[in-house]
């Protein structure tokens, strides 16, 4: 059972909190706070993979929370769920714009939406960020989700599937940002055009009087036959790129003349989902009948989104390709944070493995131990490293002690996996040469 803490003094949105999280069996366990700073303290040491936030709460320094989490967003990695009043949705969302948000839930909505939000956080728990285990275990994924036609579920899947590729470094802030933007905009698609049937004359003459297309939305599934359709997102991830298919139950559409060949969007279609999609991503393309689209999203060059805040103030040094970066019997005075590209690891000459930001550490093991390095490290393409000397490491830790636990997770976590890397490749070797 994962610990999830949840900030609020609302007896009553607790209770509910509490109410789901039990039906949906052991897998989240709420644990409450009403005081800004015990709910951080344990943010930093239990770095739990899942918060809820009650931003409506005016007994609750939200402020304070979220100046903490954007102060060192690498160590507060975990997904958030906020609550808002439903007035307060647009400000508080732009006050958390960057951050790990899953959604945001307005208040008087809670009680609908809450058990929704969980089902596709279980259900899709392989791409929950893990920090721990990022990219260790989980290399190449597949998954789908079958939803009905809620918005929220959009919004959050939306957000869930971003943040992840963005946290895992396979994509850049930017590239969060345009892949986020195209899937909401097919899901929702899928959601009004497809299941839905919602033309665009008739979307227009709607929105020109005033009305909120969700509740357009909310009025056509009343309709037991809307009611039943559903929309279906899969996905794959592997080193290279993401592949999306989004498929709806509705009749399609004549895609071909939406889009023509040179690129450009038939501006009768509603709206500008499909032209900002085709701009955001790769080979957009439609089954016959046009209720399947399939797209791919390439993953940036191996890169850090994110400095841990005790290093951020400390200088980059930069790698051309084949540099070393220290070599083989020489004295460990520096653990290195990998920041950009690739490094390979040797032995007597011997490549034993490669290292990147997914890695974080260069030469953490000998540098803790007081040995020299037990490999040479050379950059296999440009790259960039923070040198952290002993002294500088130690006082960060002694000021922030919280880090200490952090870091020993990692370690710990890449041990097992240089572990199996040397197991593989030679079944009787000791782990020593890959220690650095």
């Amino acid at each position: 059972m994962r610990k999830m803490p949840v900030i609020s003094t609302d007896s009553q949105l607790n209770e509910r909190i509490g109410v789901v999280c039990n039906r949906l069996g052991e897998f989240f366990d709420p644990v409450f706070f009403e005081e800004e700073g015990a709910f951080l303290e344990f943010l930093r040491y239990e770095l739990p993979e899942v918060n809820i936030i009650n931003f409506s709460d005016q007994r609750v320094d939200t402020e304070r929370i979220q100046a903490s989490m954007a102060a060192d967003p690498w160590l507060h990695y975990g997904s958030i769920i906020g609550v808002c009043r439903r007035t307060d949705e647009k400000a508080v969302s732009e006050r958390l714009a960057g951050s790990n948000v899953i959604t945001l839930i307005p208040r008087p909505e809670f009680v609908r939406t809450f058990a929704r939000v969980l089902r596709i956080l279980i259900q899709n728990r392989q791409i929950l960020y893990q920090r721990d285990l990022q990219n260790y275990l989980i290399r190449h994924i597949s998954g789908s989700f079958v939803m009905d036609n809620d918005p929220f579920n959009v919004k959050t899947y939306a957000n869930l599937v971003a943040n992840y590729l963005y946290n895992s470094n396979f994509v850049d802030e930017d590239g969060r940002d345009r892949l986020h933007a195209a899937l909401f905009e097919l899901l929702m698609n899928a959601v009004e055009h497809g299941n839905c049937g919602i033309s665009y004359a008739e979307k227009s003459r709607w929105l020109e009087s005033g009305g909120d297309i969700l509740e357009l939305i909310r009025s056509r599934t009343s309709d037991p036959g809307i009611r039943r359709k559903r929309v279906h997102l899969s996905y794959r991830i592997d080193d290279r790129k993401a592949v999306f298919t989004i498929r709806d139950d509705g009749e399609g559409f004549d895609w071909r003349a939406t889009i023509v060949e040179d690129g450009g969007p038939n501006m009768a279609l509603h709206g500008n989902g499909i032209r900002m999609a085709r701009l955001y991503v790769y080979n957009l393309r439609y089954n016959e009948a046009g209720n399947e689209v399939t797209f791919e999203f390439p993953h940036t060059a191996s890169q850090a989104n994110v400095v841990p805040g005790i290093f951020s103030d400390q200088p980059e040094t930069r790698f051309g390709k084949e540099e070393i970066v220290f070599q083989e019997g020489e004295e460990s005075d520096y653990l290195y944070y990998i920041v950009a590209g690739r490094f390979g690891i040797y032995s007597n000459g011997r490549h034993i493995s490669t290292l990147s930001p997914d890695d974080l550490f260069l030469g953490e093991m000998s540098f803790l131990l007081n040995n020299r390095r037990s490999a040479t490290v050379v950059s296999q393409d440009e790259g960039t490293l923070i040198r952290i000397s002993k002294h500088d490491f130690m006082n960060v830790i002694k000021h922030n002690p919280h880090y200490g636990i952090f870091l020993a997770r990692l370690l710990a976590q890449r041990l097992s996996k240089l572990n199996e890397e040397v197991a593989k490749a030679r079944p009787s070797a000791n782990l020593a040469p890959v220690l650095q």
